[in-house]
């Protein structure tokens, strides 16, 4: 089984977040970034099925400062090729990127497409609905449990309220990954920084799309509140309270 694994960069939320000075977005040159959470749970059960089906792992990037550690770090954990995919601006959207990682995917083969069910910074979950349309073929999102078995590709997927279906797909699919049948494995510093001086990352530059993406004017900081208040005293005194408040919140309306 051979499985395609498109990784996204986001902003490391330990950082203080800085808007830009027009308000139109953050400061990317004040940022670090890290894999996404969802992309690092995709890379793992990529990895999870080449070891009990056998075939390759080919993880895709976008091209910006942090994305040769990135694709570097994901060899060490074992994929078998790192494709960083050029020719467009980092901080492009989501159907931008769905785009080029399209156009890239044209010289990979693969059976599997596993996507990061969605990331932090934007939340909306569409990059493997956007893949799956570009490349016409089947998707599956909010996905675990992946197993194949004699052509078969068997997974779960999670509904509201917890309630999961079970599914079963034929190859060529887009499949979200919710979370990997186990935590994403640790690559040690010193094998990436081996393979950084020993290996090499392909490198496949596409024509950047025009017009894909909306324009965002701008953004603001969430309006800080005064916070919760605590309630004590006896069980009447409590009660008394949560009656004062709700009587005031109907009248203010």
């Amino acid at each position: 089984m051979n499985i395609a694994v498109p990784i996204k960069l986001v902003p490391d939320l330990v950082e203080e977040l800085e808007l830009n000075d027009d308000g139109s977005d953050l400061d990317h040159d004040a940022l670090t970034y890290k894999i996404n959470e969802f992309c690092d749970h995709a890379l793992e059960e990529a990895l999870q099925l080449k070891e009990a089906h056998g075939g390759s792992v080919t993880v895709l990037a976008l091209d910006r400062d942090e994305a040769d550690k990135a694709l570097f770090t994901a060899l060490a954990k074992g994929a078998d090729r790192a494709i960083k995919v050029t020719g467009i601006d980092e901080n492009t959207g989501t159907l931008t990127a769905a785009h080029a990682f399209r156009a890239a995917l044209a010289g990979v083969e693969f059976d599997v497409l596993l996507t990061g069910v969605q990331a932090p910074d934007d939340r909306e979950g569409q990059l493997g609905v956007l893949l799956a349309s570009l490349l016409e073929i089947p998707h599956v999102s909010a996905v675990s449990e992946v197993s194949f078995d004699g052509g078969t590709v068997t997974l779960h997927k999670e509904f509201a309220g917890g309630v999961l279906a079970r599914y079963q797909v034929a190859p060529k699919v887009v499949l979200g990954i919710q979370s990997a049948r186990q935590a994403p494995r640790y690559a040690p510093v010193s094998r990436v920084r081996q393979l950084m001086k020993e290996a090499s990352l392909d490198e496949i530059e596409v024509e950047s799309p025009t017009n894909t993406s909306p324009e965002v004017r701008r953004v603001f900081r969430p309006t800080a509140g005064r916070g919760a208040e605590m309630l004590a005293g006896t069980t009447e005194d409590v009660a008394a309270r949560i009656a004062e408040l709700v009587l005031a919140h109907r009248g203010a309306r």
